[in-house]
């Protein structure tokens, strides 16, 4: 592959040579949160730790980003399919006010199998490769009768064309990916798509853990398919460019299992970008890069036939992530400070508020636009790439606006009140009084790895402000600490 040529129509190569055959695979077994896949171990003939910061998927070392960025290709081709599993066990510090602990901390204190995925990727060509996940979820949809029930769908989805050029003055690699998920094509462990890295179980007792708090991420959302390009010049200078749009036609199966009531349709092509600077010495690695999306949202995904409708985002994030990896220490920190700015269509702005005051005095009219800004910071070691653990701090802030104020004063008895017949009925445990997202906390966790495939954690996080306060967020009388969640996890992948 060194010192070729790409070639001149890379669209035609990857739609005919590379989605054609995947879509085939899709349809022919078909009946959110990926992970290293060891079919690429088989490929590669390298263990787990060359590619992953001791071990741990899916976080990835200098070698483990030249093997996604040159598209998966590295090493012999082998049997394309790896699967995961995930078993979880959760505790919530108090469920006791809520008017239905059943629905709103579901599966509280109870071991479950949380989630299965098949995982079809690796070499393809010298110069196509791909990485295909497609998710089960036990806990996907829960009846009127109570029960759970399970659900299939298309996760994340990466398939690539890519050239390497190498001589004494230059080492480029050039490459274009077609994915559904902004920043899953990204190398670095701070992108959005990645920086969450363990699959959070679907049960609402769930809902607290670390992987439900403040992450970055894009207001896209699903059912969404795109194409970037990408270059990384000479290991230091990354940049990717490209769009998304709703996921249709021939980018179809990139959705499949997706409820489209449910999911977000976008006006057009959304563009996407990512600029990094990267350095390695020895053991070290620094990464210092921003990154953006704007994206358009009908406000229902059902109606797209009126622009007027449209929700308006700007996303943009500053990261950086510094590595020291030499047997037996592993040591990654990460940092990143994301802003996003929503404005909401005219007929949703300037509306009069459902609630009152304390005096009973009328609230403002919602505002036309929210701003929120999200700073989360890690740190991770792990020793002879078995033993780990990790310190998490988040911090999300925003504007207050009575369009996000789900507690109130009833206007007619000037009280707090759920009752669902009330003109204002507030909403217990995930409501706000505040109209405010502030959400502040850290999280602590320990791992076991004790086969490469396997690995047991325990995580904590701890809240000090939760939807705008740190006392009474909801009304009702529930603090922020009362969402302390304890969450321990047993995570396989063959």
């Amino acid at each position: 592959m060194n010192g070729t040529r790409c070639s001149a129509n890379v669209f035609s190569v990857l739609l005919s040579g590379l989605l054609g055959p995947l879509a085939l695979v899709l349809a022919a077994i078909w009946p959110g949160q990926a992970m290293a896949i060891p079919l690429f171990n088989r490929q590669t003939g390298q263990n787990c730790v060359a590619c992953h910061a001791g071990g741990q998927f899916p976080e990835l070392t200098p070698y483990g980003r030249l093997f996604k960025m040159t598209g998966y290709t590295i090493g012999e081709r082998t049997v394309p399919v790896s699967v995961m599993a995930l078993a979880s066990y959760v505790k919530a510090a108090n469920t006791s006010k809520s008017d239905d602990p059943s629905a709103d901390f579901a599966r509280n204190e109870s071991a479950i199998f949380a989630t299965a995925s098949l995982f079809l990727g690796g070499k393809v060509t010298d110069n196509i490769g791909g990485f295909v996940q497609i998710t089960y979820d036990n806990y996907a949809t829960r009846g009127d009768d109570g029960k759970f029930h399970g659900h299939t769908q298309a996760d994340n989805i990466d398939l690539r064309y890519a050239d390497r050029f190498i001589d004494e003055r230059r080492d480029l690699i050039v490459g274009v990916s077609v994915n559904n998920n902004p920043s899953v094509s990204d190398p670095w462990n701070t992108a959005p798509a990645w920086m969450q890295y363990v699959p959070v179980p679907s049960p609402s007792a769930y809902q607290f853990i670390d992987g439900a708090s403040p992450y970055p991420g894009y207001a896209s959302g699903g059912n969404i398919a795109g194409i970037t390009a990408y270059a990384f010049w000479n290991r230091t200078i990354y940049a990717e460019i490209g769009g998304y749009g709703t996921s249709k036609g021939w980018s179809s199966f990139m959705s499949s299992g997706l409820d489209n009531a449910s999911t977000t349709k976008l006006q057009g092509i959304n563009p996407y970008w990512r600029l990094a600077w990267n350095h390695e010495w020895g053991p070290h690695s620094l990464m210092v890069g921003t990154a953006g999306m704007n994206a358009k949202i009908y406000d229902d995904p059902l109606n797209t036939s009126d622009p007027s409708t449209l929700h308006h985002f700007r996303n943009w994030s500053i990261d950086s992530q510094y590595q020291y990896l030499l047997d037996p220490h592993a040591v990654t920190a990460q940092l990143v400070y994301a802003r996003q700015r929503h404005r909401y269509p005219d007929f949703l702005a300037g509306q009069p508020s459902a609630f009152v005051d304390a005096q009973g005095n009328p609230l403002p009219n919602s505002g036309d636009e929210d701003t929120t800004n999200l700073v989360r910071a890690k740190l991770s070691y792990v020793y002879e790439a078995r033993y780990g653990g990790s310190l998490s701090f988040f911090n999300l802030s925003g504007n207050t606006n009575t369009a996000l104020q789900t507690s109130g004063y009833d206007p007619t008895s000037l009280t707090i009140t759920s009752d669902p017949t009330a003109q204002a009925p507030s909403t217990r445990v995930n409501g706000t009084l505040a109209g405010n997202p502030g959400t502040r906390g850290f999280t602590y966790e320990l791992f076991w790895t004790p086969i490469q495939y396997m690995r047991l954690g325990a995580q904590y996080t701890a809240y000090s402000r939760f939807n705008g306060a740190s006392d009474n967020y909801d009304g009702f009388g529930r603090n922020a600490r009362d969402n302390n969640a304890l969450f321990v996890y047993l995570w396989t992948a063959y």
